[in-house]
C-alpha cells in the first residue's frame, strides 16, 4: 500500500519555512547582490545566517553527521516551501549543486575525506561543485569523457576542460570527474576530490545564462595539470558512471521539489491578480480565456505533487529509482515550465517586467527542462528501458522499480 499521507508535525514545519521564505528571504531579491550570475557569495552568506539562526539550516543533512536524515518524501514538503523563493534552497543550504553533491559525499567518503571535503558544506562555510560536463564531451553522455587523470606516484595528474560548472566560482570543494588512462585495469571514469585553490584549477569565465539563480553562476574550467593525491579518489576507480546514477536519481527529485514551491509562487501571484485585474466589466478570472489557464495550472501543480510523491516513495522503499526519476523529471520539468508560462501570460505586459517575480521564475525555470539530463535524454532513457522490459502502464505499481 501506498501511503502518501504528510503527518501534521511535517505540515506544519513546512508551513513555517515558507513564512520564513516569506518574511526573511524574499526582501533579499532584490539585493543587488542577486548579479547577473547569480547570488554572489557575501549574500549567501547572509542568507545562509539567516537559515542558521532558525534552525533551518542542512535540513537534510545524514544522522551520519547529526543530522535527522529525513526521507525523500519529508524532503518533498520542506524542499517545496523553501522553493517558494528561488533564494529560499540557497539559505537553507539545500540548493543545487550542493544538495547533490552532499548526498554522494555522504554515501562515499571515507572519514578522513568527509572531515576535509563534506563537512565544511554540511555546516553552510563553502560551497562546492560536480564537475562532469565538458564542452563537446561528458554532459548529457557522460561516457565522451575527454578530461584525463595519469597516475605519477601517489598523485594522478589531471588534464582537461569543463563547462556549465554550477558555482565552480569560490566554490571550495571540488568533485572531478576523470578518465584514468594507463593503469591496465583499473582505468575508466573516476571521480577525484579537490579543494579549489590547487593549483591548476583555472576558472577561465562565468558563463552569461537566462538564468541567475545558482551561486556564482555556470563557469568554464580548465585543469592543468592538477596533481590529486590518490587518497582523494571518490570511491573506486572506474565506477564514477555508476556514482554519477546513484546522485543523480535523487537530484532530479529535488530539483523538481524546489521549483514546485516557485510555479506554485507564480500560481499565487498570477491569482491574486485575475481576482483583482477587471476588464471588459468583470473580474477576469471571470474570462474564460483567463480561468482556463489558472484551472490549467491548478492541474498541473497537483499532478506534478503527485508524480514528486510517488517517485520519492520509491526512493524510500530502498529503490534506485533511476527509471522513476527520468520520468518525473521530465513530466514536472515541461509542466511546470507551462505553468509559469500561463501565468505570464495571465498578468499580461507585467508579467514580463520585474513588477512582480514571475519573470525572475520564468527565465530561471526555463533552464530546468535542461538540468540533470534534457527530457529528450530522459526520453531516451524511458523508451531504452521499455524496449527491454516492456511498459510500466501493464504492471501493477511499484513491482518494476530499478
Amino acid at each position: 500500500m501506498i501511503d502518501f499521507s504528510i503527518r501534521q508535525e511535517l505540515t506544519t514545519l513546512g508551513e513555517q519555512i515558507r513564512q520564513f521564505v516569506i518574511d526573511a528571504i524574499i526582501p533579499y531579491e532584490r539585493d543587488p547582490r542577486l548579479t547577473q550570475h547569480g547570488p554572489n557569495d557575501e549574500l549567501r552568506q547572509e542568507l545562509v545566517q539567516l537559515a542558521r539562526e532558525q534552525g533551518y539550516l542542512t535540513p537534510q543533512a545524514s544522522p551520519r553527521f547529526g543530522g535527522k536524515g529525513i526521507t525523500h518524501i519529508e524532503q518533498s514538503v520542506i524542499y517545496e516551501a523553501a522553493g517558494w523563493s528561488t533564494l529560499g534552497p540557497v539559505a537553507m543550504n539545500c540548493a543545487a549543486p550542493d544538495e547533490g553533491n552532499m548526498f554522494i559525499l555522504d554515501k562515499l567518503t571515507t572519514d578522513e575525506q568527509a572531515e576535509t571535503f563534506l563537512k565544511p558544506v554540511l555546516d553552510g562555510d563553502v560551497r562546492s561543485v560536480f564537475a562532469m560536463t565538458e564542452p563537446g564531451g561528458a554532459g548529457s553522455d557522460p561516457s565522451q569523457l575527454l578530461t584525463e587523470a595519469r597516475r605519477d606516484g601517489d598523485c594522478y595528474v589531471i588534464n582537461g576542460r569543463k563547462w556549465l560548472i554550477t558555482g565552480a566560482n569560490g566554490a571550495a570543494t571540488w568533485i572531478v570527474m576523470a578518465n584514468v588512462v594507463g593503469e591496465g585495469e583499473l582505468n575508466g571514469p573516476t571521480l577525484f576530490l579537490a579543494k579549489g585553490g590547487d593549483e591548476g584549477i583555472v576558472i577561465e569565465r562565468v558563463m552569461n545564462s537566462m538564468d541567475r539563480n545558482y551561486v556564482e553562476g555556470h563557469g568554464v574550467v580548465g585543469f592543468d595539470n592538477l596533481r590529486v593525491p590518490a587518497v582523494n579518489i571518490l570511491g573506486q576507480v572506474g565506477e564514477a558512471m555508476r556514482y554519477a546514477q546513484m546522485r543523480l536519481a535523487p537530484a532530479r527529485l529535488t530539483h523538481a521539489m524546489r521549483w514546485l514551491g516557485a510555479a506554485s509562487r507564480a500560481q499565487h501571484i498570477a491569482l491574486e491578480h485575475a481576482r483583482t485585474r477587471t476588464a471588459f466589466g468583470s473580474p477576469i478570472i471571470d474570462h474564460q480565456g483567463v480561468g482556463f489557464m489558472l484551472a490549467d495550472n491548478e492541474i498541473a501543480i497537483t499532478q506534478c505533487r503527485l508524480s514528486i510523491w510517488y517517485t520519492a516513495w520509491i526512493l524510500d522503499q530502498g529503490h534506485q529509482g533511476r527509471h522513476e526519476s527520468s520520468i518525473s523529471k521530465a513530466f514536472v520539468s515541461e509542466e511546470l515550465f507551462k505553468v509559469v508560462d500561463r501565468c505570464v501570460q495571465v498578468l499580461g505586459g507585467i508579467g514580463v517586467t520585474d513588477e512582480t517575480p514571475i519573470e525572475m521564475i520564468f527565465r530561471d525555470i526555463r533552464g530546468f527542462r535542461l538540468y540533470d539530463g534534457p527530457t529528450e535524454v530522459h526520453k531516451y532513457a524511458i523508451i531504452k528501458r521499455m524496449e527491454r522490459f516492456g511498459s510500466a502502464a501493464a504492471r501493477v505499481p511499484g513491482s518494476d522499480t530499478i
